[in-house]
């Protein structure tokens, strides 16, 4: 090992103390918390980004409550499969409608306007989202099984909004059109 190289810094009370805590619980020396720390923040400066830092909050504020989960595309396909040959496949589609419209009701002080859930739902990868001009995008979708979930939750959800959509398909797309008239802001 080569010889460290010996630097000096100054804390306050709590920040001593703090290191000396995490040193203690990762049972590891203040040095190297600090080249841990050091690491963490030069390799996490993408946080400087503030889209990036926006989806980040976004994925601490949706898995931190518990009401989401993380879940592999190739599995949610395959869920999207069994749904479509399903017997129960109505049902699934009533209910589904019910919980677009819940999550108006639960997400009504977070999401403020269309655009907001549309870039909600790109943060859970559902699609990627491009702005064509205001109130006007495309959504392209990870797999043409997801269209018919999405389309429908977005229905539900605006209609809750009280918002005025027009939802254009194409085969692996969705066409958004917000109408203005009905923009609450």
């Amino acid at each position: 090992m080569v010889n460290p190289t010996r630097i000096t810094v100054a804390f306050d009370k709590n920040t001593a103390d703090l290191l000396e805590k995490i040193s203690t619980e990762a049972d590891v020396s203040q040095s190297e918390v600090m080249r841990r720390a050091l690491k963490f923040y030069s390799d996490n400066k993408a946080l400087e980004d503030p889209t990036t830092k926006k989806k980040i909050l976004a994925y601490i504020d949706m898995l931190l409550t518990g009401e989401h989960i993380i879940l592999d595309v190739d599995h949610w396909l395959m869920f999207l499969g069994l749904i479509a040959t399903s017997p129960e496949r109505e049902k699934f589609w009533s209910e589904h409608r019910e919980v677009a419209k819940a999550h108006w009701e639960q997400l009504k002080s977070k999401v403020h306007s269309p655009e907001e859930m549309l870039a909600r739902l790109e943060i859970c990868n559902f699609y990627r989202l491009t702005k064509n001009a205001p109130n006007d995008y495309t959504l392209v979708l990870v797999s043409e099984a997801s269209k018919e979930f999405i389309r429908i939750f977005l229905e539900e959800y605006f209609s809750a909004m009280g918002v005025k959509a027009e939802i254009k398909e194409n085969l692996t797309k969705l066409r958004v059109t917000i109408k203005p008239s009905t923009l609450r802001m």
